[in-house]
């Protein structure tokens, strides 16, 4: 039985071994300040607690505004349109800075997913150079079993 070579060491294998990048500073820094706005807002705007404010702010108001006396009410009846054409063009504004956020929240995910990789071959590689070495030491072991001319149980 032919021994097969002996595997690369440990610490041949670290000194061959880089080090990983990170992949999220490196799309931190190609982001414009425009694009740190755009997450930003991204991130605070497409908030239960930004809901939650314009949500309770709308009620108060249009409660306000219809339950309270007239000479308490801020706004003439015509205020609600005003405010219905305000909230449709924050909305509109919103929509697409919110969808930028999100595709800049994409480059960020697609980094992590990279290094992700990165790792994973790294550790396959870790686990080929564990398994070189298994199989080098099973083979001295019946090596050694047949030169002592034990018999195989």
């Amino acid at each position: 039985m032919k021994t097969p070579e002996k595997p690369m060491s440990l610490e041949e294998f670290r000194k061959k071994r880089k080090s990983p990048k990170n992949y999220i500073k490196e799309v931190d820094k190609s982001l414009t300040k425009l694009d740190h706005f755009a997450m930003y807002i991204t991130d605070h705007v497409g908030t239960m607690g930004f809901f939650l404010i314009i949500f309770i702010w709308t009620v108060l108001w249009l409660s306000w505004n219809l339950l309270a006396p007239a000479q308490y009410q801020f706004d003439p009846p015509m205020g609600f349109v005003l405010w219905l054409f305000i909230s449709n063009l924050i909305q509109i504004l919103l929509m697409p800075l919110i969808m930028v956020g999100q595709n800049l929240q994409g480059r960020h995910a697609d980094a992590r997913a990279e290094h992700d990789l990165e790792v994973n071959v790294k550790a396959e590689q870790e686990i080929e150079v564990i398994l070189q070495h298994l199989e080098y030491q099973n083979s001295v072991l019946l090596a050694m079993h047949e030169k002592l001319g034990l018999s195989k149980a």
